[in-house]
């Protein structure tokens, strides 16, 4: 019998002790087996949160891992976005970001990681409005013709609350004081969650948030909607006008809330999270939690979901150039 061996078999037999050994070939075949860390970039409390927590619930639920949350706040979001930048591609660190880190390249020029060089889009999970919300202790208005002759009698007298320069709570602040031609200062925050509290509490007077993490203090009464960003009423909350009724078509700010992968993660491990995700968010306690906080259902594939980050950049760079929005 002839035992010589040519280079081919050679290499055949080193490929298939590859596949074998593999750890990664192995994750590839099984995943999850094991904890998934996700990245929330914002202290506990905010509006990414009130997506994160529930849709840890049920992914632990539906696929016996644990779904750990890690608030990492800080800059606007970009320090969770860098610390997430480094897991490793093994779909087991995942970063939760928002409509914030499209923003952020126009606001923070120094960024030490790249949104679409850095990580894969994986899912666009949630897509809520912006809602101003008031103070009822510190802003003395009960509707938004009321407010607005106010903050233009008192320019500079009011502040609102934000996430931090550069996110969507902050361009929305900047973009209704060019509309309306009032003046109001801006207080950033390491995260909605804390400017949600200070507003609350009366530290601040008022805020330009995400539904997803205004809705329980509206309904209790802790703070005041009085209008709700865009050209049309949000279902879960039928009483508040909408931008275009009281006289700001052009006023249409959004908050949406997507998943990234660090860019390397195989492709089908990509495939397993998308899969996973979209089981969790279509089952019926998550829809009502998501319908509850004023949010839409977005059915973007995970190719247009990158396009749309794509575009999103390029838009807010316009936003930001327009309204000579800066870093405090």
């Amino acid at each position: 019998m002839d035992h010589r061996f040519t280079r081919r078999d050679v290499l055949r037999a080193g490929a298939a002790s590859a596949v074998v050994l593999s750890p990664l070939a192995r994750a590839q075949s099984g995943w999850p087996n094991k904890p998934v860390i996700m990245v929330v970039p914002f202290p506990a409390g905010g509006g990414t949160d009130a997506f994160a927590r529930p849709l840890s619930a049920q992914f632990s639920r539906q696929t016996g891992k644990q779904l750990i949350i890690e608030n990492k706040g800080g800059a606007g979001g970009t320090v969770g976005a860098s610390v997430a930048s480094r897991y490793a591609p093994d779909g087991y660190g995942l970063f939760m970001g928002a409509v914030h880190h499209t923003i952020a390249p126009s606001m923070y020029p120094k960024l030490d990681y790249d949104l679409e060089k850095d990580f894969a889009p994986l899912l666009l999970l949630a897509s809520v409005p912006q809602v101003l919300v008031v103070n009822p202790r510190r802003v003395d208005a009960r509707d938004f013709k009321s407010f607005l002759e106010l903050m233009r009698k008192n320019p500079g007298r009011y502040n609102y609350g934000s996430a931090g320069s550069g996110t969507s709570h902050h361009l929305a602040g900047e973009l209704f004081k060019q509309q309306t031609k009032t003046f109001i200062t801006h207080i950033p925050y390491r995260g909605a969650g804390p400017a949600l509290q200070d507003l609350i509490s009366g530290n601040v007077d008022m805020m330009f948030d995400g539904l997803g993490s205004s809705s329980a203090h509206i309904k209790g009464g802790r703070i005041r909607a009085l209008m709700v960003a865009g050209p049309k009423r949000n279902p879960a909350f039928p009483d508040v006008p909408c931008a275009a009724e009281v006289g700001l078509p052009d006023y249409n700010v959004t908050t949406w809330y997507g998943l990234w992968t660090p860019k390397g993660t195989p492709a089908d491990i990509q495939a397993h999270i998308v899969d996973e995700m979209r089981k969790a968010v279509n089952t019926e306690e998550l829809k009502a939690i998501w319908a509850n906080n004023g949010a839409d259902f977005p059915t973007m594939t995970q190719q247009q979901y990158g396009a749309f980050v794509s575009a999103e950049i390029k838009r807010w760079s316009a936003v930001v150039k327009a309204s000579g929005a800066k870093l405090d």
